[in-house]
């Protein structure tokens, strides 16, 4: 006589042989590199590397000085810069393939409660750096390079060289694509019961000091790039606060659950 697994476990009978987990993290893997690969792909013929380089220059070249371009100081830069943009692209467009595949291995192994956990936090931390990198690109870049222009001495023609900007480009998508995930933290400490949503309160004008001091650090010293880091940042973190709240609620265990409902 069959005996089905009782509703207090429910991966019973689910469990693998740790090589068969190595296997199927393999194979994962191998998926999201062939993602990452197509896309590289595609984006090499169309609209190509070169392509590719100009658009994210445009915000720059948008405020030098007449007939002034970039320049390459090295022998290889005109290839390879344009070739580095090219799978940063090719990731960056691949990622939401790449999240499901990690999603996909670690969800067997999670309970119901803990899916309604992971999922939203991975789609949504996904979408708020993406709205990061669009938010540098679209109005941060074009504010800081006429703040920066605004100050350079006529006598000075502007000269950037493509590798510099490309890592201050990355620099600047890296700042803002995390900084954006400040709602994804607060939700997470809320969640683990590490930080209560009354210590977060209190918190926050600690997180408005600690936000101006990130900007500080990680944005260029021009008063533009600070305050568009910082002022999103304390922002975000009153989010944060709102949505730990509702996500708290939604996402008990049901052991949890009961606990709250005969305690109320």
């Amino acid at each position: 006589m069959s005996q089905t697994p009782s509703n207090d476990d429910e991966l019973a009978g689910t469990e693998q042989p740790f090589v068969q987990h190595l296997v199927e993290l393999r194979d994962r893997l191998v998926k999201a590199l062939i993602a990452v690969g197509v896309v590289a792909a595609l984006l090499f013929f169309f609209p190509g590397p070169g392509a590719l380089y100009d658009l994210l220059a445009a915000p720059l070249v948008a405020h030098l000085p007449k007939g002034a371009t970039l320049i390459a100081t090295s022998v290889i830069s005109p290839f390879m810069v344009p070739l580095k943009i090219l799978l940063m692209a090719a990731f960056l467009l691949a990622l939401p393939f790449v999240l499901w595949q990690v999603w996909a291995f670690v969800a067997p192994g999670l309970y119901a409660h803990e899916k309604k956990l992971v999922l939203p936090l991975v789609i949504s931390s996904t979408v708020l750096f993406f709205v990061g990198v669009c938010f540098c690109y679209f109005f941060v870049f074009g504010q800081v390079f006429s703040f920066i222009q605004s100050f350079a001495p006529k006598s000075i023609t502007a000269a950037p060289d493509i590798e510099a900007y490309l890592g201050f480009v990355l620099t600047m998508f890296l700042a803002f694509g995390l900084s954006f995930e400040v709602p994804i933290v607060v939700i997470v400490l809320a969640r683990m019961g590490i930080v209560s949503i009354a210590k977060l309160r209190e918190f926050r004008g600690y997180f408005i000091v600690l936000a101006f001091v990130i900007a500080a650090v990680v944005t260029p010293p021009d008063v533009v790039s600070q305050l568009a880091l910082a002022v999103p940042m304390c922002l975000l973190y009153e989010l944060g606060i709102w949505a730990a709240q509702i996500f708290i609620q939604h996402t008990q265990a049901p052991q949890e659950a009961d606990s709250a409902a005969s305690s109320s």
